[in-house]
């Protein structure tokens, strides 16, 4: 489905297109700042859009097909933008949705497969500021666009504090829910990283003062998302570097376990051969034995293991290994 926008600067209003065919004619007048919106664009869609812009058939192709890795491809009169939309649900799964950006000096043209919330919060912001249209589509560019890096902060606030409730879980000796949960946010952070880090070379490119598409006024816009994008990457490598400490602290945890284990089973199997030495040696069949013929050699060996046993619990109950 195809949605048209059309923005007249010189009276500042806002007009619907309903024919997506009459497009290559408004955007020849300079004077507009046309957005294309494509929702679950069929082939037809993709049609329409080779003929009324002239995309490349490659940039076309990346569109149809998802999962591409987020980038910029400069061609002739237009930049092509690939980014994801992130939003982690009540479950805790993390979803990211794949939005498309054709972004030429007069017109913004955006793809996407799945519902895209910066889309509705672009058209907002793009309508109450109305005082800058002289922007043109890098204002609208930077309004979608830094929606979608501005949906990252608080998934990174929430995994942040899931961290924090994971360590108090560890030290309350909660380990099998926990460790799972410790991949998962270890697995939100790589999808995050991967989605986020490749954007800073995005804009690198954005910022280029040469770029022939935009005014310097516009990379001041495109420079507040780069700052915004730097700020996520060092969170992201953040959280990753306090994940890493988590399990460390785990591992510490569960050695320490371990070896207190290994302690208490190494003096119970001391205080249980004790006794079987003692029943040993009065167990051997020798004719001549002392105490063999005594009445109470029996209670004698019994009252000696218990002995024995009691006095190795007293010194290893002092060195803390009991």
């Amino acid at each position: 489905m195809i949605s048209t926008l059309l923005l007249e600067q010189d009276n500042k209003t806002f007009v619907k297109v309903g024919d997506p065919e009459e497009v290559s004619e408004l955007r020849k007048n300079h004077r507009h700042t046309i957005w294309v919106d494509v929702s679950q664009p069929t082939a037809q869609d993709f049609d329409c859009l080779r003929e009324e812009f002239g995309f490349h058939h490659l940039a076309i192709e990346d569109c149809q097909n998802a999962h591409q890795r987020p980038k910029i491809e400069d061609y002739h009169g237009y930049y092509f933008i690939v980014l994801y939309e992130a939003e982690l649900t009540e479950r805790g799964e993390l979803n990211l949705r794949e939005l498309s950006i054709f972004l030429g000096s007069n017109y913004v043209v955006t793809v996407h497969h799945r519902p895209i919330q910066a889309i509705a919060s672009g058209e907002r912001l793009w309508r109450n500021w109305t005082d800058l249209v002289e922007q043109g589509s890098g204002l609208l560019a930077y309004l979608i666009i830094d929606a979608v890096v501005d949906k990252y902060f608080p998934i990174l606030d929430a995994l942040s504090d899931r961290m924090d409730e994971m360590e108090d879980l560890l030290f309350a000796h909660r380990e099998t829910e926990t460790i799972a949960e410790i991949f998962q946010i270890k697995k939100h952070l790589l999808h995050l990283r991967r989605s986020v880090t490749p954007l800073r070379d995005v804009f690198n490119i954005l910022l280029r003062r040469e770029q022939p598409l935009f005014t310097r006024e516009v990379s001041y816009y495109f420079h507040d998302i780069y700052d915004h994008l730097i700020r996520v990457a060092d969170t992201i490598d953040n959280l990753r570097d306090l994940l890493g400490s988590t399990m460390d602290v785990y591992l510490s945890l569960q050695g320490n376990r371990m070896n207190m284990v290994m302690k208490r089973l190494t003096a119970l199997s001391t205080i249980l051969m004790s006794a079987a030495l003692v029943s040993g040696i009065y167990g051997m069949n020798f004719q001549h034995m002392p105490e063999l013929a005594w009445p109470y050699g029996y209670y004698a060996a019994l009252g000696g293991m218990v002995v024995i046993a009691l006095a190795l619990i007293i010194f290893f109950r002092w060195i803390k290994w009991l």
